[in-house]
């Protein structure tokens, strides 16, 4: 029988601290050739050459017990049991490393974490302020950055120990690796412990305290309403771009942000422009100058002054405009408001798009919005064809809902909303005859040769439905969120409640019926009033009832900063 032996290179022994490990040789014993065609494996069992089953001889076993036996062993200088002297480390024997060797001494084990409880972020040293949710990975790097003596040591793993929430406290639970003795490397784990203190962070300082702003971005809206302003303030919360600023507050004819930066003042402004059509203006004030480094403090204010045309406004272009934006009939209708404002032609279908800078070099103003709308009833309605999107072309004879029973007045016009209305429904829309405007571009339309005599007397609007009561106590399904908002000093009257509640009810009215608007906003459940409204049987007829919200159009409700309920 003959022995092979392979001598291998030596590797670094890894010790784990929490777990015995029994030493392992430097060699490796490649096969023993016996006579009859049998070998024996590294452990000294025979396997059979033509049989993977192996045997244990006594022959074996002997000669195993001699090899181990006779390779240097030398005393662990502890505790004197026997180790191989070839992968000792230290003279010591793993038991006596794992405890007389520490990799974890020099790392911090308790430490503070710093927390702003009014935007809940928290504090990176020096002067940073991060957003991290509990038990977060960017959490787990900031506890991690913030242990001494860390960076000197492999860290292998790290994760959170659950704690009550209540207690203030945040354990971790850290395994590292470190080389104790040459070829020798150590694993520990061990825990640590951060308490949580409370810290005001500087933005949520300047919030509480007046007059320390840097910029501010005033918004206004010459007109009588606020369905733009309810609009928008959608839009900044869908983007979330009201994140930046300390305080927003509302007065008479617009709204004001404040922000702590200048560059966050000019962010804002940028998303104002891309949603509606607007132009702004920026001014500075100066604070303070250093006279010895001439270093100057300046507090900049951004006014910004919405197009005054909201939707379904109805308007009288200048006649030199309605030329350029593809010569159609100067009377038009407000159908959207986005960048720009998009004109319709009701008797032709024709639309005009008037870009913002175009606008304000012929400005214009409407010359009737929403509150003069007037009922009528469809007496009959005959569609003549032409067809655009969702705009269909329809000759109408209406009455005035208020004369029905009174005298026999119809009115005969031409209408964009012939998919929607049929003989005996309600629609809103402008009465022309007899009308007088104190508006110099119609004026010029009624002396116009061209145009005076397509004047209609009627301009339909919008299909009418009818609404619920409040006294039957239903509710909508969905709500919207609305921001946080500081009132002005002056309280608003009883007058001007009425109506912003009034304008608000309107808007709702609006997201309801129109599904391009609805998509550009979010709506959420409100789930409450869902429940009971699913539980009720309304026995009227479902054509009375406005129209619904599908339930899989609603987005769940979520808890946010800075923003409030609104049903």
């Amino acid at each position: 029988m003959t022995l092979h032996l392979l001598k291998c290179r030596p590797k670094p022994l890894v010790i784990s601290a929490t777990q015995s490990s029994e030493p392992k040789p430097v060699f490796t014993f490649i096969s023993t050739h016996h006579v009859d065609g049998s070998r024996l494996g590294v452990d000294g069992t025979r396997c059979s050459a033509r049989s993977d089953q192996r045997y244990v001889s006594p022959a074996s076993e002997l000669l195993y017990r001699w090899t181990v036996l006779t390779r240097n062993s030398i005393l662990c200088c502890n505790c004197g049991a026997p180790i191989d002297g070839t992968v000792a480390a230290g003279a010591l024997c793993y038991d006596c490393i794992k405890l007389t060797i520490d990799v974890s001494q020099g790392i911090q084990r308790e430490g503070t974490l710093h927390q702003c409880r009014d935007c809940d972020r928290w504090l990176s040293p020096p002067n940073q302020w991060l957003v991290a949710q509990p038990e977060s990975r960017e959490l787990l790097a900031l506890c991690l950055r913030k242990l001494r003596g860390l960076s000197k040591v492999r860290i292998i793993d790290a994760s959170f120990i659950w704690t009550e929430p209540h207690s203030r406290r945040i354990k971790l639970k850290i395994t590292i690796q470190q080389e104790a003795f040459q070829g020798t490397i150590l694993q520990q784990t061990f825990e640590v412990e951060f308490v949580q203190a409370n810290q005001q962070c500087p933005d949520c300082q300047k919030s509480f305290t007046h007059n320390t702003w840097r910029a501010v971005v005033q918004v206004r809206q010459k007109v009588t309403h606020k369905r733009t302003f309810l609009y928008l303030e959608q839009l900044i919360l869908k983007h979330g771009a009201h994140r930046d600023a300390i305080n927003i507050k509302e007065i008479h004819d617009g709204i004001d942000f404040f922000f702590s930066a200048r560059n966050h003042a000019e962010k804002f402004v940028d998303f104002l422009s891309s949603v509606v059509p607007m132009k702004s203006k920026k001014s500075q004030e100066l604070i303070s100058m250093n006279i010895h480094t001439s270093e100057k403090t300046y507090k900049f204010a951004f006014s910004c002054e919405i197009v005054p045309i909201c939707k379904d406004d109805l308007v009288a272009l200048p006649i030199k405009l309605a030329k350029q934006i593809g010569n159609m009939f100067p009377l038009a209708l407000c159908y959207r408001v986005g960048t720009a404002v998009n004109l319709l032609d009701p008797n032709t279908l024709q639309t005009a798009e008037v870009a913002t800078p175009i606008y304000w070099r012929a400005p214009f103003t409407p010359i009737a919005d929403i509150p003069q709308l007037v009922e009528f009833i469809v007496m009959d309605i005959e569609i003549t064809g032409p067809t655009k999107g969702r705009f269909v072309l329809a000759d109408c004879t209406v009455a005035r809902a208020a004369d029905l029973g009174v005298n026999d007045t119809t009115y005969f016009c031409r209408s964009h909303l012939g998919a929607l209305l049929n003989p005996g429904d309600s629609v809103m829309g402008y009465l022309l005859a007899g009308t007088q405007f104190n508006n110099n571009e119609f004026e010029a339309i009624e002396q116009s040769k061209t145009y005076k005599s397509a004047i209609p007397d009627v301009i339909l609007v919008k299909k009418h439905y009818p609404r619920r009561k409040k006294a039957s106590g239903q509710k909508r399904n969905w709500k919207l969120k609305r921001m946080a908002k500081e009132e002005s000093e002056m309280a608003p009257r009883k007058q001007d409640q009425e109506r912003l509640e009034r304008d608000f009810e309107l808007f709702l009215r609006d997201v309801e019926e129109d599904e391009e608007l609805r998509h550009t906003m979010q709506v959420y459940k409100a789930q409450q009033e869902a429940n009971a409204m699913e539980m009720e049987t309304d026995d009227e007829d479902e054509d009375e009832q406005g129209p619904q919200i599908p339930m899989d159009q609603l987005l769940d409700e979520f808890e946010e900063m800075n923003m409030q309920d609104a049903a």
